[in-house]
């Protein structure tokens, strides 16, 4: 196992508004009540989870127990701590330099306040930082206007419409240049005023 497999078991990261940490089992209740919500189902353009919480148990516990060598999940913290989402960076590929990312604000009553931006940009971050990853990049749905702003808040830019399983998809992606071109920019900007 490489290093960044090991770390990721145990990673921990912090945005302004958001901590990053790995799933653990504590983690089942809620995710599994988002996993069967149909708005949030919707938005994920999948279907509600029909299994129950027990079969859902089994599953969350080996993804906890077992972790894929190809992503990273990840909960989403308050600064208090309280759970309200989750993200993960999937389909790691070393031979290209990319992985794709994923996230839900899973608590409806943190919608629209900035935690999804915080905790994209802290992923990002932690990506171009500690990786190899030259390009993250995420698919969308078209209509989600409301998840479009706040990934290009967090850094992301359009690519093109992807039709995919029927759905159409807004397709965005971050390039570690850009990402550290832009924020060496901010970080000059801080010290300027």
């Amino acid at each position: 196992m490489n290093t960044e497999q090991e770390s990721a078991t145990d990673l921990r990261l912090s945005g302004d508004i958001t901590i990053l940490r790995s799933k653990s089992m504590d983690d089942a209740e809620a995710d599994y009540f988002w996993r069967i919500d149909p708005e949030l189902a919707k938005l994920d353009a999948t279907r509600p989870v029909t299994i129950t919480f027990d079969e859902y148990l089994r599953y969350h516990r080996d993804d906890v127990k077992y972790p894929s060598p190809w992503s990273v999940r990840m909960a989403i913290d308050t600064q208090d701590g309280r759970h309200i989402g989750n993200c993960m960076y999937y389909d790691i590929n070393y031979d290209v330099a990319q992985c794709e990312f994923g996230i839900m604000i899973g608590d409806k009553k943190y919608w629209g306040k900035g935690y999804g931006t915080d905790a994209a940009k802290a992923v990002l971050d932690h990506i171009f930082t500690n990786t190899k990853i030259e390009r993250v990049y995420l698919h969308t749905l078209s209509d989600n206007y409301r998840a479009q702003k706040s990934f290009s808040k967090a850094g992301f830019l359009s690519v093109r419409n992807v039709d995919r399983d029927g759905y159409d998809f807004l397709l965005m992606e971050v390039l570690r240049n850009d990402w550290e071109t832009n924020n060496h920019n901010e970080l000059n900007s801080s010290y300027k005023t």
